[in-house]
């Protein structure tokens, strides 16, 4: 049995292929984002660091209500639920699994706090399934001793669906929330306006992220088409029928990328540079680049190159794969 562990919605969308193609699982929600439960069903629910959310408050919680089994534990990526999760059951000497092992951008603050996070995980992970020979390498180098298989990034399963309907018409796609943004999220804002303002044709759409450090800046966007959070179907759609993409997040930097989207990424580093090397992605360092890059994308927006981050059958790959071990 596998106990596939979660607390955030974007953890969720990339486990859901697995609870749907594995055989015999359990779930469990640690409560990080605590309103996400509404059409899950999940066999254990704990409440981890709801009252003062310090580091030391999560783990302690995550330690003293880890259910006891006999399974092996499934965590995903790079949040405080992962290495809440990671931490218990190696506590508990239960086999480690992690998904999307191996993304690094080498800079514990780019982004802070998941590039240290990971990267602890990884210590003690006993089956890493990485989404690319890029991170495959990187735990190589890092000597981690638990196997290392490549098999794409399974939020892709869940956009096949999408990718036969991709179109280009006269919208972009824009978040904002990363915490090495927040300092400066008012000139992103400014200059994202000015862009906006500039190309009038185009529908410009954010779905505004509900931390009040982006929020406390919506009034700078008069040109932006501000929207509340949407639901991922909606999001994808979006997505499949816009332009191109300015963002921050991690993930749309791979689902754009599946959906043929070239991507414009506010931060310093990516730790998926995979789409740098096919032309996907481009990094904006400064608020003040975005004008510029907007030019140049918006005369060029189509990319024929394939998506360097899988094929959309990650969860048939690490099935396969976990049926050879329960086999041996």
């Amino acid at each position: 049995m596998i106990l596939i562990c979660f607390g955030t919605r974007p953890e969720w969308l990339k486990v859901k292929p697995f609870v749907e193609q594995l055989d015999n699982v359990k779930l469990l929600f640690t409560g990080q984002h605590a309103d996400l439960l509404k059409d899950i069903k999940v066999d254990y629910r704990i409440n981890i660091g709801n009252e003062t959310n310090r580091l030391d408050q999560i783990i302690s919680d995550c330690l003293m209500q880890f259910p006891e089994g006999d399974f092996d534990v499934m965590v995903h990526g790079d949040t405080v639920s992962a290495l809440a999760c990671a931490l218990a059951a190696f506590s508990r000497k239960k086999r480690i699994i992690h998904i999307e092992a191996g993304l690094r951008s080498h800079n514990l603050t780019q982004p802070y706090p998941e590039e240290g996070y990971r990267q602890m995980i990884s210590r003690i992970a006993d089956i890493n399934f990485a989404p690319t020979s890029i991170s495959a390498r990187n735990l190589e180098r890092e000597h981690v001793i638990g196997d290392i298989h490549i098999v794409g990034n399974s939020v892709l399963d869940n956009l096949t669906e999408y990718k036969d309907e991709c179109e280009y018409t006269d919208k972009v796609l824009i978040t904002l929330h990363r915490w090495e943004n927040h300092h400066w999220m008012d000139e992103w804002f400014k200059e994202l306006n000015e862009v906006a303002k500039k190309y009038s044709n185009i529908e410009f759409t954010i779905p505004l992220h509900h931390n009040p450090a982006v929020r406390k800046h919506k009034d700078l966007l008069t040109n932006v088409n501000v929207v509340p959070a949407l639901p991922h179907n909606e999001m994808l759609d979006l997505m499949s029928k816009c332009k191109f993409i300015i963002t921050d997040s991690g993930g749309l930097q791979e689902e754009g990328t599946f959906l043929n989207k070239k991507i414009i990424v506010c931060r310093d580093v990516t730790e998926r540079p995979e789409g740098l090397n096919t032309g996907h992605l481009t990094l904006c360092k400064e608020p003040k680049d975005l004008m510029g890059l907007v030019d140049t994308i918006n005369r060029d927006y189509i990319i024929k190159e394939s998506c360097p981050y899988g094929d959309g059958n990650t969860a048939i790959k690490v099935k396969e794969i976990l049926d050879g071990y329960s086999n041996s």
